[in-house]
């Protein structure tokens, strides 16, 4: 996943520490005006790569996946309660970009500007420049903080690759999803932290004709109304938009899972809306106990009917055929 192996990101007083650190040591091998030009020199180079490496080691947004942007945007506008999300953190590393570019410049400057032959002069210089290095950083403290909390906010985003074929499964609670899921994935499942949940998403995994397929449930996003969802969350749907190939929609018409058919069609109907182009495969589950409802496919994942002609159903919806490596 594109976040997880984002570095953790220095505070600015850290930086200054290893920085002004490091310089005090370079001083102590040399004398006179070569060992003020190393301090600054040390100094400006050690904030300005560091500071350089905190920008380019986030991914260029306008080539993410469509699935990662919408995730990652709504997941910033929730942490900096900002509504301009990734645009706001743009911002930031521009700041952090800005300060990266003026150290390098500060190091420059104030070694021109070392008088040879006056130790207390040279001495005096060097330190104005070190100040004017601490009030950059002190300027962009909230900005790296601000890249922190973002680092961190996404580094737990759930692994969906967007480019492998992927089943998206939806319905009101307790009408079996999660049973299904575990069913019919292969690999043990596995459950991330979602970002707008207090339930992990689940992602399984199963192979055909030698095709890894995901099959993901999302309690908390589509398991009701789009009414009841707050505006984040809805975003965070738009981007299961862009990863699902189909939609498996539950159904239980035996309303043993708490909820009346009639609300169950109604969210089957917005979530049709929602995903567009994306084809919908109905699925009345717990048809052991009733089929009173039109549906594309009838199981029983309790008894084991029909699951497997249930899977095939979506893999056939979808229709996927790989790219074969001589057609590329």
């Amino acid at each position: 996943m594109i976040f997880e192996n984002l570095p953790t990101t220095p505070t600015s007083e850290e930086l200054l520490d290893k920085a002004f650190s490091r310089a005090a040591r370079a001083g102590r091998a040399k004398g006179g005006y070569e060992a003020q030009e190393s301090m600054l020199q040390t100094s400006s180079n050690i904030l300005g790569d560091n500071l350089h490496n905190v920008v380019t080691a986030w991914p260029d947004f306008d080539s993410v996946d469509p699935f990662y942007y919408e995730l990652a945007d709504a997941v910033l506008r929730r942490e900096f309660d900002d509504e301009r999300g990734i645009d706001a953190l743009r911002q930031h590393l521009s700041e952090i970009s800005w300060a990266a570019n003026k150290t390098h410049d500060l190091g420059r400057e104030y070694i021109g500007k070392l008088p040879r032959g006056d130790t207390d002069a040279m001495r005096k210089v060097r330190k104005q420049g070190f100040a004017r290095m601490g009030s950059v950083m002190e300027q962009i403290d909230d900005d790296l903080d601000a890249v922190g909390r973002a680092r961190d906010a996404l580094k737990g985003l759930p692994e969906i690759d967007p480019d492998a074929p992927t089943i998206v499964v939806a319905g009101y609670p307790n009408v079996g999803k999660s049973s299904f899921v575990n069913a019919v994935s292969s690999a043990k499942i596995e459950t991330a932290e979602y970002p707008f949940t207090t339930k992990g998403i689940e992602v399984g995994h199963f192979d055909v004709e030698r095709v890894r397929w995901q099959i993901v449930d999302t309690p908390g996003l589509l398991d009701r109304p789009a009414d009841e969802r707050n505006e984040i969350e809805n975003q965070a749907v738009s981007a299961l938009a862009h990863a699902g190939d189909v939609i498996l929609f539950f159904l239980d018409a035996s309303e043993t899972c708490g909820y009346m058919l009639e609300d169950q069609r109604a969210l089957r109907a917005e979530v049709a809306d929602q995903f567009g182009d994306v084809p919908l495969v109905t699925v009345c589950n717990k048809a052991d106990l009733s089929e009173d409802v039109a549906a594309d496919c009838y199981m029983s994942v309790e008894n084991g009917e029909g699951v497997q002609e249930t899977l095939d159903a979506a893999v056939e919806a979808v229709g996927y055929e790989p790219t074969l490596p001589h057609e590329e």
